[in-house]
């Protein structure tokens, strides 16, 4: 997993080829200011895409797999535009969060999402996670992607704040990988079971 915060951007070091031109093809909506940090970090799951996707396509429920989030209320039809509201487990500096869906595409695999409230201290935070299949040990795996720009807060360094988000992403994207590849390896043996 690679994680390369920049104020300036992303930069492509330490990026595969193939990484780097998803990232650029997919992640730069996000345009920093001179008081933001951004990064994107990468996962490869030994899941296909399609069973990665079943689970990031829920905005309506990231607990399946994000580990700090413990309750999400979706309010309204889940559509772009539609708000959650996500109660975060204890250990954390923070308790709630309000977030707005961006973008869902279904045929590309690629989520955005936007905080606008909470008790929390990330502010104008933005992410985009994107999907792409590739062979990993010979197996359909997935390439995911999520890349992220928010406010550097007063009294914190560019360098803290990303990689207290990295940390949280890296927690996240493996929780990801724990729970598709447990999915996958049940989707390869329930036929052997029924032989």
């Amino acid at each position: 997993m690679n994680g390369h915060g920049n104020s300036n951007g992303f930069g492509n070091g330490g990026f595969s080829v193939v990484e780097w031109e998803h990232i650029r093809r997919h992640h730069r909506r996000h345009h920093p200011a001179e008081t933001q940090c951004s990064s994107a970090l990468v996962k490869h799951i030994k899941a296909p895409v399609h069973l990665v996707w079943s689970l990031v396509r829920r905005f309506d429920q990231p607990q399946k797999y994000k580990p700090f989030v413990s309750r999400c209320v979706v309010k309204g039809n889940l559509e772009i535009g539609s708000l959650r509201e996500v109660d975060v487990k204890s250990g954390l500096p923070a308790t709630t969060s309000t977030e707005r869906l961006e973008l869902l595409d279904d045929e590309e695999h690629i989520l955005s999402i936007r905080i606008i409230g909470g008790d929390h201290r990330l502010r104008n935070y933005s992410s985009i996670i994107s999907l792409h299949p590739e062979i990993i040990d010979g197996r359909p795996g997935t390439l995911v992607i999520e890349s992220f720009v928010v406010d550097v807060p007063e009294g914190n360094t560019n360098d803290e704040t990303c990689y207290f988000v990295e940390a949280l992403i890296k927690c996240n994207l493996k929780s990801l990988a724990d729970v598709s590849e447990r999915l996958a390896v049940q989707d390869r043996t329930e036929p052997i079971d029924r032989i």
